[in-house]
């Protein structure tokens, strides 16, 4: 096949000359998605020819028939608008070009799905040899017209005589590539016609097998899209789409709700996720461009937020990409998203205020989703504080709850701070926010900066000042104690303090400062940086920085009180306060390092001979006994 170029001045113009194979290559691996989609490409021809010819005959009826061929291979047959074989040859010899015939017809290119010359080669995908013949229903005088096509580049082309009865439309008959033929039997083509084209406006059916030896021709189409179809009621509605979604999506939805965008003729429903899923965990369509399916996979039609939906859409005014398989991100695409973004928040609102049933369970599994949108919408973000609950000290509680309880929201900013401090909080009545999770210290980040709201992040000092101090007597009696404590867990830059809390069965908790974490930044920065600059950083700092962490040692508790009693041997007490230390690592949720895990199992080492003797004690057995080595 070739493309002319115009020849300039007086130079010979020169044709491109295209391998077919190549082209063929192309398609296959670059441009469309696999073989399957020669069924979507006929079809669409198909479709264009129908709506050709009925720009010229209003009313005209539409149908296409696929029939499986006697020895292999695939018949498609359309009552479309035919070619004569002018028409044939300006479509069918050089690659990519349109017909005259649109402009003839008053019909524009934005009428019609596709392009015929490259929708007729991707068949050339499963097919060794393509063969059309084609009768016009325009010009009912004209001869027909036969085009043979083959996968080496080359055709022919015959005009055929017309008879008075000839049928107009056209028939592609395809011959399968050697180890191509599955996809094109008939349950193969059955179920990728419907899959294309089940919402079509026109007749399509395929010859299926019945029985030993019978044939009939099984219907694809549906007479109009399911949430334009008439039901009885709405609830005859909801369980029609239910079960459309259930069939199409794979999962039976929530609920649903309806979409329309009328600038780029846009119309289709929305279905709610009946699990929760992660952020980024989907935002794939099913997306139907003048109803012929453009793909199931569809991204861009949805704000990243809106995860917890698949829509199921129409559009006439939309563009697809080069393969048909996604949606070209122009204007109209960006009104589209926007006017749908519009219409899933507006709605999610309206369900969300009705504290139906429907709208506890929304807030049940899609509070992510929920939150998420509240992060770039403000009147979500009010409605937020009053409906999704939080995990707090005193149980779940909507934000709202939580600030007339305590006028100040104070929130951990990771689970591990929460498990640490939540312990001691509980029983002291301090409330705290678990901000941990996704979107949470994010979300309350931007509800601080709202007019009314006292939010902030939790302080080692919101938890000092409930924990109790020590008798100054007892604290006196404790220094020397206090001082071996801290030299014994220098190495894991802890400092040890004592307080009195509750509950007693807590030994005690582990306690970290961001504003000393910063000190301790700068610090290290003194520490590396020259002269100069470590006296100007270290200027800024002022006090020396303290320890990352503090172990508060619970005064309450009675192994606590043994280890500080003094009268243990320094070792093991040492021992004992740095397990315990590592235990408090646990119980606030943090990962062992390294570091730890090493200084847990010393420790063990050193309780462990306190208490059973070491290996060589003369009380140990160290091997088997003469009469368990006869035994």
């Amino acid at each position: 096949m070739t493309a002319a170029a115009p020849a300039t001045g007086g130079d010979t113009a020169q044709a491109f000359q295209v391998d077919l194979r190549g082209v063929v290559d192309l398609l296959a691996r670059h441009l469309y998605s696999g073989p399957r989609v020669y069924v979507r490409e006929l079809l669409q021809n198909a479709v264009d020819a129908v709506t050709a010819r009925r720009a010229h005959e209003p009313g005209a009826a539409g149908s296409v028939r696929f029939r499986a061929l006697d020895g292999g291979g695939l018949e498609v047959v359309d009552t479309g608008v035919g070619l004569t074989p002018d028409e044939a040859r300006e479509l069918l010899a050089t690659v990519g070009r349109s017909s005259k015939r649109d402009l003839e017809l008053g019909v524009g290119r934005a009428e019609f799905l596709g392009q015929f010359g490259i929708g007729l080669l991707s068949a050339f995908m499963v097919a060794d040899r393509i063969e059309l013949e084609s009768r016009s229903a325009v010009h009912r005088d004209a001869p027909g017209v036969r085009w043979v096509g083959h996968a080496d580049g080359t055709y022919d082309l015959t005009v055929l005589p017309r008879a008075a009865d000839d049928p107009v439309g056209s028939t592609v008959r395809l011959a399968p590539r050697q180890d191509m033929d599955h996809w094109l039997e008939p349950a193969t083509v059955a179920t990728l016609a419907q899959e294309f084209g089940a919402l079509l406006p026109l007749d399509v059916a395929v010859e299926v097998p019945v029985g030993a030896e019978g044939r009939a021709w099984r219907r694809v189409t549906e007479p109009a899209p399911p949430w334009r179809a008439s039901y009885p009621d709405d609830a005859a509605r909801a369980q029609a789409l239910a079960r459309y979604c259930e069939r199409t999506l794979g999962f039976t939805p929530l609920t649903h709700l309806d979409l329309e965008v009328p600038l780029v003729g846009l119309t289709g429903v929305a279905f709610v996720l009946p699990a929760a899923v992660p952020p980024g965990g989907g935002g794939t369509h099913r997306v139907h461009l003048k109803r012929m399916l453009l793909g199931d996979r569809v991204t861009g039609l949805l704000p990243d937020w809106a995860f917890w939906v698949r829509c199921v859409v129409d559009a006439d005014g939309l563009r697809p990409t080069a393969s048909r398989e996604q949606l070209y991100d122009d204007e109209a695409l960006l009104v589209a998203r926007d006017s749908l973004a519009a219409q899933v928040r507006d709605w999610t609102l309206a369900t969300l205020r009705s504290g139906s049933a429907l709208a506890r369970g929304l807030v049940a599994t899609h509070h992510l989703a929920i939150r998420s949108l509240a992060l770039v919408d403000d009147e979500m973000l009010d409605l937020a504080t009053q409906v999704l609950p939080f995990e707090t000290t005193d149980g779940p509680l909507t934000l709202t709850e939580v600030a007339a309880q305590a006028g100040t929201v104070v929130h951990t900013t990771s689970v591990e701070e929460y498990r640490r401090v939540a312990p001691v909080a509980r029983a002291q009545g301090l409330l705290v926010v678990n901000a941990g999770y996704v979107y949470d210290a994010d979300l309350l980040g931007r509800l601080a900066g709202r007019r009314g709201w006292d939010v902030r992040p939790l302080r080692a000092a919101d938890v000092a000042q409930v924990l109790d101090q020590v008798e100054p007597e007892r604290e006196l009696a404790l220094l020397d104690a206090l001082a071996a404590a801290s030299a014994a867990l220098r190495d894991l830059d802890c400092e040890v303090v004592v307080r009195r809390f509750a509950p007693a069965d807590l030994p005690a908790v582990l306690l970290q400062d961001r504003d000393d974490e910063h000190r301790r930044d700068v610090a290290r920065t003194v520490g590396a940086a020259d002269d100069l600059w470590g006296g100007v950083l270290a200027g800024l700092t002022g006090d020396a920085a303290p320890a990352a962490r503090r172990l508060v040692l619970n005064d309450t508790n009675p192994t606590v009180r043994r280890l500080l009693a003094g009268t243990g041997r320094p070792d093991v007490v040492a021992a004992g306060l740095r397990s315990m230390y590592v235990t408090a690592v646990l119980l606030a949720g943090e990962p062992l390092r390294a570091h730890d895990a090493a200084t847990m199992t010393a420790a063990m080492t050193v309780l462990l001979d306190a208490g059973l003797g070491t290996p060589d004690d003369s009380t140990a057995t160290t091997g088997p006994t003469d009469d368990e080595e006869e035994r």
